[in-house]
């Protein structure tokens, strides 16, 4: 069975994705879930230039397993940055369930992620601040509406992009405003989904208790946050990804605090102060978005 995006876009929805993927942030920080680091190949043209990168993330949880691969060639015009497709399989018999596409489930995964932790490490947050105007920011603000009422009202979500054009559009389209960078950083939750490759955030512009959600340069050389910004609180989707995947992590030599699944189980407080929320991505929150979209469906296991 295979699974079109369109298909998927009529069942899957962050009401009902975002707590799932709450549960499974909790799953895995318990241990209830195998999954091995990514797999990433850095894609080449024929003369040596960067074009993009290919991964692969196997996970085994419940009643499913699941394997996504992914590419992101952010030189794409005509076609979406970031391509994916998930299959989904049986763990009992190994069989396979289905084939998916994995672009949205990728895009709306990303954002629920971030959802649980607005809504856990910044309960009382008004303002949004926005790094970066592709997709991700688009979806970002949709599912943090979810959760944190208050970036619905005019004016609190500030939109800041390298290209001041495409700040514009997503701000009309969404209700958020487009800002110079300094009034984006100062919001209570600042969320980067750039392509950035050296630092764009700065500590010296964030407001002293706020949250910032880095969902952007995955690799271990890549950075959105200076060193200052890393000093806040850095709390993990995963330590072993954070501490392998990050460079923003790596190269500031941050410490994790804890993984927000255990925030989430209540088994860690939740620390005072500013914070830092890594989120890389990881294959058990596609194979959650994958079993929502199996179940919606009919789907007989559950």
């Amino acid at each position: 069975m295979y699974i079109p995006e369109d298909r998927i876009k009529s069942v899957l929805t962050y009401p009902v994705l975002i707590p799932a993927i709450r549960q499974s942030l909790i799953d895995y920080s318990a241990g209830r879930v195998e999954q091995p680091l990514r797999q990433i190949i850095r894609v080449k043209d024929e003369a040596g230039g960067p074009l993009g990168w290919f991964a692969t993330m196997p996970v085994v949880a419940g009643n499913f397993m699941a394997v996504k691969t992914v590419t992101f060639y952010p030189g794409n015009r005509d076609l979406p940055t970031h391509q994916a497709t998930i299959e989904l399989l049986s763990r009992a018999t190994g069989e396979s369930l289905a084939v998916m596409d994995g672009r949205l489930i990728t895009e709306m995964r990303t954002a629920a992620v971030s959802a649980v932790a607005a809504q856990l490490l910044a309960p009382e947050a008004k303002t949004l601040g926005i790094f970066g105007s592709g997709v991700q920011a688009r979806s970002h603000i949709e599912a943090l509406r979810e959760v944190c009422p208050a970036f619905g009202i005019p004016g609190n979500v500030r939109v800041w992009s390298r290209n001041a054009q495409n700040a514009a559009v997503i701000a009309a389209e969404t209700g958020a405003v487009a800002v110079p960078i300094e009034e984006a950083a100062g919001s209570d939750v600042v969320v980067t989904v750039t392509s950035a490759t050296t630092p764009v955030l700065y500590g010296r512009w964030l407001a002293a208790n706020s949250l910032v959600i880095a969902v952007g340069a995955v690799g271990p050389n890549l950075r959105e946050l200076d060193d200052e910004v890393m000093r806040g609180t850095l709390i993990a989707e995963s330590r072993q990804g954070s501490e392998n995947e990050a460079g923003d992590v790596i190269l500031s030599g941050a410490k994790v605090f804890a993984e927000i699944g255990a925030i989430l189980a209540g088994s860690v407080a939740v620390p005072a102060g500013r914070k830092v929320f890594k989120s890389l991505g990881m294959a058990i929150e596609d194979l959650t978005g994958a079993v929502q979209v199996w179940n919606a469906l009919g789907a007989p296991l559950s």
